[in-house]
């Protein structure tokens, strides 16, 4: 008897458990909950599920929390997926279609990438991990110009996307690492008419959703789905034209790149 009520009370904790969603704060965490809470209250209408949005208040913060298997279900950048993987067996399931370009911006409108005119300047990145922000624009500095901005500049990490582009605009760097989609969603205009972008990276798969292995395949499915057919006014909160299905075998490119 005691055994059948203890699978009973189990079977309606698993009913009524919530999810917590962990999002990357690319922007202040207050920004985060105003789009992302609308998210949620979308997906829990829509599948019966209990998802509670969560982030931190910086990159490296939502990275050790989501390297413990903190988060039932996050949205990460593509680096975070692969050490995520590796660590915890995250699963990616769905992403943004469009794909990820990192950014450098400056106050000129023109910048020589030569050693002799970025050495000893001060550049701006959001994080050391943020991926199309830092990794990407300093692979390919490195790559393509052959400039090593950790040996050969002075860098600040200054927790947010949004923060680079204002540390542009106010002198506090030379160039800042960002990406397309949150400079797009930068709307403070004073900051913003000052500042240029003057490179742009390759294009790499977007930021995907992944589940920890604790989460149900049924959960998962339905999630999944939410955000497939998710109507365009909650796809336009996250400025995101539309999801599709992803695995983690697209994010083998990033592997490849052997950016740390």
């Amino acid at each position: 008897m005691k055994k059948i009520i203890l699978i009973s009370l189990l079977a309606i904790y698993a009913i009524g458990a919530d999810i917590t969603l962990g999002v990357v704060p690319q922007q202040s965490p207050l920004k985060l909950a105003k789009k992302w809470l609308k998210v949620t209250e979308y997906i829990n209408k829509e599948t019966g599920l209990n998802i509670i949005f969560k982030t931190e208040k910086s990159i490296p913060k939502f990275e050790e929390e989501l390297y413990n298997g903190k988060y039932d279900v996050a949205y990460m950048n593509p680096y975070h997926f692969i050490i995520a993987n590796e660590k915890q067996k995250y699963t990616a399931f769905v992403r943004a279609k469009k794909n990820i370009i990192g950014i450098l911006l400056a106050k000129e409108e023109k910048v020589e990438f030569t050693k002799d005119n970025l050495r000893g300047k001060t550049f701006l990145f959001p994080a050391p991990n943020a991926f199309a922000a830092t990794l990407l624009t300093k692979f390919e500095l490195k790559s393509k110009f052959d400039f090593d901005v950790d040996k050969d500049t002075k860098v600040l990490y200054v927790n947010s996307h949004d923060s680079v582009y204002k540390g542009i605009s106010r002198d506090i760097g030379y160039l800042g690492g960002g990406i397309v989609r949150t400079y797009n969603n930068f709307l403070d205009k004073n900051d913003k008419d000052k500042i240029n972008v003057v490179y742009k990276t390759s294009a790499y798969p977007s930021h995907p959703l992944a589940f920890h292995p604790r989460v149900t395949q049924e959960t998962v499915i339905k999630i999944q789905q939410a955000f497939i057919s998710m109507p365009e006014e909650i796809k336009n909160i996250l400025s995101i034209k539309d999801f599709i299905i992803t695995n983690n075998k697209e994010y083998d490119v990033i592997k490849q790149l052997g950016v740390k």
